[in-house]
């Protein structure tokens, strides 16, 4: 992670270009995360949702030590797929502390910080952003005490920055999805189709909104702002509604346009029942629901504790479901152990149903009540 700006051009990105209709933005060179979970009580021992104005924040019923604090670690992978060029960037920042160098904390410990950026149109955004976003936040004049207003700051001023520069490809964009946590709360912010999902004693739980151009609620934004949709591309060019970058379809800076890098917010107050985050790129969830990616990874947790191998089975198995694009996947745990056993209770009546069953069916009722 870098400490300064770095507008240079990466190697391999392209000084300009247009999108073309009806695809992708294209690739060029570089070498080797739509639900809205909504209120509903299924049993006493479950959590409940309450979202509000785009921000969802989760009450367990039940905090079994209120002196719980996460420890972080994590484990990431990314892969090619099947493009000719890997455009997607991610950081992962286990101690946010040690690795900005303060002594004394600004904010709760224990601090960690991930995001996942992918890149259309060339690297040069992705990059950019991966390399900044985080210095963007700390030295913003909101950052501690309105740590939502300095994350949207950031990521503002990264897409001026790049709208601005002479080195960097303008028209290159990127989504953005990051993660911040500060002791037990978790701060999500997302602009685009990445994903974060969290693991709740085995239950898939979203923490963004997929922000297609085809969602309901970004569609109206989109066609208030004088912008169209044609075959689910914003204008007939770009496939997802929020974006860092992109300027060939943004007006003056400053100006509000149907393309916006505004991100949506989501926070989290985490519980012993929290043990694990999926931050992933659409190709991942483009092949596999929340729901699968969760069953998968506390699995592998209960077997070998690795996030790093959680990480790179989530991104093998897209691959081996035909996933068509970039992959990359980063897993972060909040505890040293793994996760504990489930104790299902015995019925009286014989059920036929398996435990991932029976979440995606809980998930189902949530999102209908």
């Amino acid at each position: 992670m870098s400490g300064g700006v770095e507008p240079e051009t990466p190697p391999g990105s392209s000084g300009g270009g247009s999108t073309p209709v009806g695809g992708k933005p294209p690739r060029h060179h570089l070498t080797s995360i739509r639900h809205c979970a909504s209120s509903a009580r299924i049993a006493a021992a479950t959590a409940d949702f309450d979202l509000d104005s785009g921000t969802l924040s989760l009450i367990s019923p039940t905090d079994l030590r209120p002196g719980f604090l996460p420890v972080f670690r994590s484990g990431s992978c990314a892969d090619i797929g099947t493009k000719p060029y890997m455009e997607d960037e991610h950081v992962c920042v286990d101690d946010l502390m040690e690795h900005l160098g303060m002594r004394t904390p600004v904010i709760p410990a224990p601090g960690a910080f991930y995001g996942v950026f992918d890149g259309h149109g060339g690297t040069d955004a992705a990059c950019f952003v991966r390399k900044n976003i985080l210095r963007f936040i700390i030295e913003d004049g909101h950052f501690p005490n309105s740590i939502d207003k300095a994350i949207r700051s950031a990521f503002v001023k990264a897409d001026h920055a790049i709208g601005d520069s002479h080195s960097l490809d303008r028209n290159s964009g990127t989504t953005a999805l990051t993660a911040l946590f500060y002791g037990r709360t978790l701060l999500v912010a997302n602009a685009g189709d990445c994903r974060a999902v969290l693991g709740k004693r085995g239950r898939a739980v979203e923490l963004s909104r997929d922000h297609k151009p085809t969602c309901r609620s970004e569609k109206i934004r989109i066609e208030n702002l004088g912008g169209t949709i044609f075959d689910g591309y914003l204008n007939g060019q770009l496939s997802v509604a929020r974006a860092i970058g992109d300027w060939h379809m943004k007006g003056s800076k400053g100006s509000i346009g149907p393309l916006t890098a505004e991100p949506e917010f989501q926070e989290v107050r985490l519980t012993e029942e929290d043990e694990f985050l999926i931050i992933g790129c659409d190709g991942l969830w483009d092949v596999m629901t929340s729901q699968c990616a969760v069953t998968m990874v506390r699995k592998e947790l209960m077997a070998h504790n690795d996030p790093e191998r959680c990480s790179q089975e989530l991104v093998q198995e897209a691959l081996r479901r035909n996933s068509c694009d970039n992959l990359t996947v980063v897993v972060v745990c909040f505890s040293s152990d793994p996760p504990p056993q489930i104790e299902v209770p015995r019925f009286r009546v014989r059920r036929s149903i398996s435990m991932e069953g029976l979440h995606m069916l809980k998930g189902a009722l949530d999102s209908n009540a």
